[in-house]
């Protein structure tokens, strides 16, 4: 469960920019409720910034096309380069090989 993972002081938690981006379009259109100050209450709370680098954007081409959600083959290639644990619900990430917890 993620939730352990995320409360675990010897994990860094990072908030991807794409995370942040996919938000406010979902805000935009009415599709999803959540507040105003979601990230910078997450980044109060310890969760460090992840940007989208040069290199992230890059390893999306190598990607497999299990999954064709641009926001979500962006955070399995964060994921990749930064050697990091998705959190997410989405079952279509798995075949990645990136660890997904939930």
């Amino acid at each position: 469960m993620a939730e352990g993972h995320l409360t675990d002081s010897t994990n860094q938690v990072l908030l991807s920019a794409a995370v942040v981006w996919e938000v406010a379009i979902k805000r935009s259109l009415g599709k999803l409720a959540a507040p105003d100050d979601f990230a910078s209450t997450l980044l109060a709370g310890g969760v460090l910034p992840l940007p989208v680098s040069l290199d992230h954007a890059a390893a999306v081409e190598s990607l497999p096309w299990h999954h064709r959600d641009p926001f979500d083959r962006l955070l399995v290639a964060q994921a990749t380069v930064e050697q990091a644990t998705l959190v997410s619900g989405d079952d279509a990430l798995q075949p990645y090989g990136v660890v997904v917890v939930w």
